[in-house]
């Protein structure tokens, strides 16, 4: 079965033109939504996905249609792959019931992963270039005096939490936190 899926955005005024392409192309079931494709949540793609059998092919106007990063993306067709569902992009030219299709995406993966590698090298060297020059990452440590300050007045039972925080600046969750660690000590 060919199921295709259809996205517009509110600014995006090609639906008409995805669907008859869609259309063209034999989708026997479509599933569109008016979403931006930056969210996660977008329930006709989950319902389309959902729908999908295998020997399916999943049909696309534009991969980014489907998602708007090259990770997503991947997460899509590694989940297709896994459901035996061929994935059809017709404008982007790539169709994976080919060999060549295949290919293609693979090499899409490749790329995506040697991005993410380069990305997590980079974000190491400029950590260990920051501790070289003595700086420290992370979230500052709240002073030991203020926390014990709050607890103290957490234990008197005079005070909200808020009023606590207010007076103290110790946060609700580092108050928390240190109240739960007093219990397992």
């Amino acid at each position: 079965m060919k199921i295709g899926y259809a996205r517009v955005s509110t600014i995006d005024q090609s639906l008409d033109m995805q669907l008859d392409a869609l259309n063209n192309e034999g989708c026997e079931r479509i599933y569109t939504e008016k979403a931006s494709g930056a969210k996660d949540d977008r329930k006709e793609l989950q319902r389309a996905l959902d729908s999908l059998r295998q020997g399916d092919v999943f049909i696309v106007y534009k991969l980014d249609r489907l998602a708007r990063s090259t990770k997503k993306l991947i997460e899509v067709y590694e989940q297709l792959t896994e459901l035996g569902v061929e994935l059809v992009s017709i404008r982007d030219g790539l169709d994976t019931t080919t060999p060549t299709g295949r290919a293609m995406f693979k090499m899409i993966g490749v790329i995506a992963e040697l991005e993410r590698e380069m990305i997590v090298e980079r974000t190491k060297a400029g950590l260990a270039a920051s501790r070289a020059r003595g700086r420290k990452g992370g979230r500052p440590k709240t002073d030991q005096k203020k926390i014990e300050q709050a607890l103290k007045l957490y234990d008197s039972q005079k005070h909200s939490i808020a009023e606590i925080e207010e007076m103290t600046g110790v946060k609700k969750a580092t108050l928390y936190r240190a109240i739960n660690n007093r219990k397992t000590v």
